[in-house]
């Protein structure tokens, strides 16, 4: 398989974006757009990942969702990348010190949803991640409140910078982590899932 390690020149602006997409749908694509553009980043990363510790199902093959991915995300300045089965890391805490390792010069931000926040405190080693890169957190329909809620969000509460210092997070020390409102899309892979399912069932 081609998993190749996207350029990484120094001082570059790089948000990481990780998960299943499986499948990739328009909500990625929105949630990417806006954080280049107010996160003021230079590229994102897709980080597909070989498979999520906290989903029972496995996922489609990895080759099918990188093609998937790639056929939908056009935005030259978007990566999307299967590096993490590459490095043999499953976990975000060792994805990010090994780009971290490799890329030692690259400002990395990690990104997620609002509705990731809400259960960032069950990932392995959340603490750590943290600690070693800056979080962009994009507001999703109906997850804001329970972000801002969730144990991660108080537990990190001190470090929290307001949404119009957003641009300077990739250049912020960690801990530090924004989260920004921004009109979402609803689609989900879930749902696509489902509505591919229930296709197949009535053909």
């Amino acid at each position: 398989m081609r998993h190749h390690f996207p350029m990484g020149s120094p001082g570059l602006r790089v948000g990481l974006l990780g998960g299943s997409f499986d499948p990739p749908h328009e909500g990625h694509v929105h949630i990417t757009e806006e954080a280049l553009r107010r996160f003021g980043l230079d590229r994102v990363w897709w980080l597909v990942s070989p498979g999520n510790p906290l989903k029972e199902r496995g996922p489609a093959p990895l080759e099918q969702r990188l093609s998937a991915a790639r056929a939908l995300m056009q935005d030259p300045r978007v990566i999307v990348t299967g590096i993490e089965a590459r490095l043999t890391t499953r976990m975000t805490a060792d994805t990010v010190a090994e780009l971290q390792r490799l890329y030692p010069a690259v400002k990395f931000v990690w990104l997620m949803g609002a509705d990731n926040m809400v259960q960032f405190n069950q990932w392995d080693r959340w603490r750590e991640i943290a600690s070693r890169v800056p979080i962009g957190v994009l507001a999703r329909p109906g997850s804001r409140l329970a972000a801002r809620n969730s144990v991660a969000a108080q537990v990190l509460r001190r470090y929290r910078l307001p949404e119009y210092r957003a641009r300077e997070l990739a250049v912020s020390h960690p801990p530090c982590w924004v989260m920004i409102n921004v009109p979402m899309s609803n689609l989900s892979s879930t749902a696509l899932r489902a509505r591919a399912a229930r296709k197949a069932r009535a053909g």
